[in-house]
């Protein structure tokens, strides 16, 4: 080979060695700068957890011989996944997303009884997820999440106002999952909007803040935890909306043997390992955190393909279980 071919080969591989290094020197950067201005922690942080306590601390009120003739036996609570419920969605009549995968659960569970005995109140909130490298004008995880919390719990605590008596039954998917999981958990450890023996069971589809060990995991148990908690040590992402808030504090406390976990194997969303996500190729995780394209397990919980308990999907098993939950739950008197 000539000198000169040789030098020009060789200022070619260095330039190439110089920009690898300038690229990994430019991410350090970014991400020490993000962890510079995260703001200070005050007293009035938001905890650990990242997420705001959903209520204050339950007292255990008194609770009066009988209850209002309007009033039903079981609140049935169904937070939907992203891109399923909106704030115009009408809460008693939500037709607005017509193959939202909770309504495989809850519009039976309608049919089967009668108002006097359960009211399916499905959680109208922005569920949305921004790509941060993308100008798609959706809303933030964070306020996405934030806003189904809300409104739920001021659900949950304008029913245990009117209706003292009435019990609850939670389901929630996917971000809804988070949502009520979050729920029950603050319930659980004496935190939450009602008391948590009126809480007569939960059932979360693709958690994403769940855990080995907590909970009660149904049918395929996938190794692996919930994105949330994978990714709870990356700084950056709580900069673009996206906190990733770790494990709940307390798991669902005196609710635990009540709190379904069903997670398919390959949803990366409830059963990620730490490999699942990587920052280096942030596009492809936040795809995945989306529940898009590239993660499609994440979207065929109404199917057998990869998640069955006796030949039924998950939305089959979930109905069943409310079905029965529903069909004991106490009957409270009425004046």
């Amino acid at each position: 080979m000539p000198v000169n071919s040789r030098r020009k080969r060789h200022r070619i591989l260095a330039l190439i060695a110089a920009g690898a290094i300038a690229l990994v020197v430019a991410l350090v950067v970014v991400v020490v700068w993000v962890m510079i201005r995260q703001p200070e922690k005050s007293e009035n942080a938001v905890p650990p957890t990242g997420v705001p306590p959903t209520g204050g601390p339950t007292t255990g009120k008194p609770r009066p011989e009988f209850q209002d003739a309007s009033c039903p036996d079981v609140q049935l609570v169904s937070i939907p996944g992203t891109w399923e419920s909106s704030v115009a969605l009408d809460p008693l009549n939500p037709t607005q997303f017509p193959i939202a995968l909770l309504l495989n659960v809850t519009n039976p569970i309608r049919q089967q009884f009668g108002n006097d005995r359960v009211e399916v109140y499905t959680v109208p909130y922005t569920a949305q997820f921004h790509n941060p490298l993308s100008a798609d004008g959706q809303m933030n995880y964070n306020d996405s999440r934030a806003e189904g919390t809300r409104t739920a719990v001021q659900a949950m605590t304008d029913m245990n106002n009117r209706c003292p008596l009435t019990s609850y039954v939670l389901v929630g998917f996917s971000q809804g999952a988070v949502i009520a999981g979050d729920i029950a958990s603050d319930i659980g450890n004496g935190r939450g909007p009602v008391d948590a023996d009126l809480v007569l069971g939960v059932t979360l589809i693709a958690d994403g803040r769940r855990q080995t060990g907590v909970g009660q995991d149904i049918g395929p148990n996938p190794p692996g935890q919930g994105a949330e908690i994978t990714l709870h040590e990356v700084p950056m992402l709580s900069s673009m909306g996206l906190t990733m808030t770790g494990p709940r504090a307390g798991g669902f406390g005196v609710l635990n043997e009540r709190v379904n976990e069903i997670c398919a194997t390959g949803d990366l969303i409830c059963s990620a390992p730490e490999e699942a996500f990587s920052i280096a190729n942030l596009p492809k995780t936040l795809e995945v955190l989306a529940g898009g394209a590239g993660q499609p397990v994440h979207a065929m919980y109404n199917t057998t393909q990869f998640w069955n308990l006796d030949g039924q999907p998950a939305t089959t098993w979930t109905l069943d279980w409310a079905g029965q939950v529903v069909d004991n739950a106490p009957h409270p008197k009425h004046g």
